[in-house]
């Protein structure tokens, strides 16, 4: 028997060191408090699209997701697999459907900051957003990737995630800088009709895929905390060296509007015919689209452009 009190927490607590801990347990610090977990969870309700998106590169399957169809239309990739439950709009889940799937972990983000506390009454609610005011988008999406890895003990796929990302961005630039096609800006913008866009700026997701691809963006002023702004045509005729990319998904029959467009075929990239056009990549998402953007973007680049708008 220990007769000194000290020696044996002492001795305890080494002895506790060395037990091995459950992967997957432990407590998180998140925007609306902390989560403790006592074992990797099972069933994870995602409650906008980056989350589903960060789930399903991890390898887990959500049980049911937010605007479960529109996931498959706007974001692609990583697919959705069949069989996952839709719990409502991202805007407005439905409390009672998150209820009835029985999660042990829901993943949300600030704008169901005042739902917070009736998530929680349901399952341990993890809260983190990766779009808000004074954040890098792909700063707070890569946190929530290696975070949702510990949480799932899944961090060994989480670090190879951002490698394979990383290693993506190198080969793309060497294939650019190769053509010589790094010698101009790149406007990406996705049409909204035919007199404006929505124009990506440097606060963006799609920022880290020029900055790797070794691109400037066209568009150097601070958009809004979703990392766009909209204008119109005419407040792209100033960059007149730049080249411009648009994404799709665009709107019928804007091809022949803008052919009967001066403030389209004015602009010194559409007289060059360097106009290009990639995809739907999903601007708001986790770190996926910094490489689906990387592969588009480059082989866009690389088949030449047009003055075109399909």
């Amino acid at each position: 028997m220990f007769t000194n009190p000290r020696l044996f927490h002492l001795i305890t607590a080494l002895f506790l060191s060395m037990l091995p801990t459950l992967a997957g347990a432990g407590t998180w610090q998140h925007e609306q408090g902390t989560l403790t977990l006592d074992e990797p969870p099972k069933r994870v309700i995602t409650l906008n699209w980056a989350a589903t998106e960060t789930l399903l590169l991890l390898g887990v399957t959500p049980v049911g997701v937010a605007d479960r169809d529109g996931y498959s239309v706007w974001v692609k990739e990583p697919a959705l697999p069949d069989g996952v439950h839709d719990i409502g709009a991202r805007v407005a889940p439905s409390l009672e459907a998150i209820a009835e799937l029985k999660p042990d972990l829901i993943v949300t983000s600030s704008e169901m900051a005042p739902a917070a506390q009736l998530l929680e009454r349901i399952a341990p609610t993890y809260v983190i957003s990766a779009y808000r005011e004074e954040s890098q988008p792909f700063d707070k999406a890569r946190e929530m990737l290696l975070t949702l890895g510990e949480m799932l003990d899944r961090e060994e796929r989480a670090r190879a995630i951002l490698a394979d990302i990383e290693q993506t961005l190198d080969t793309q630039r060497q294939r650019l800088e190769k053509a010589g096609l790094t010698d101009r800006p790149v406007a990406l913008v996705n049409f909204l009709d035919d007199r404006h866009v929505r124009i990506y700026a440097p606060n963006g997701l799609y920022q880290r895929a020029l900055d790797g691809l070794g691109l400037t963006n066209a568009w150097s002023r601070k958009g809004n905390f979703w990392g766009f702004s909209v204008v119109g045509l005419e407040a792209i005729a100033p960059y007149q060296d730049s080249r411009v990319v648009v994404i799709s998904p665009t709107l019928p029959g804007l091809s022949d509007n803008l052919a009967n467009s001066p403030f389209w075929t004015y602009l010194p990239p559409v007289k060059r015919e360097q106009i290009y056009q990639i995809d739907a990549t999903w601007p708001f998402g986790s770190v996926f689209p910094i490489k689906r953007l990387a592969k588009q973007l480059t082989d866009s680049l690389l088949e030449g452009g047009s003055d075109n708008v399909r």
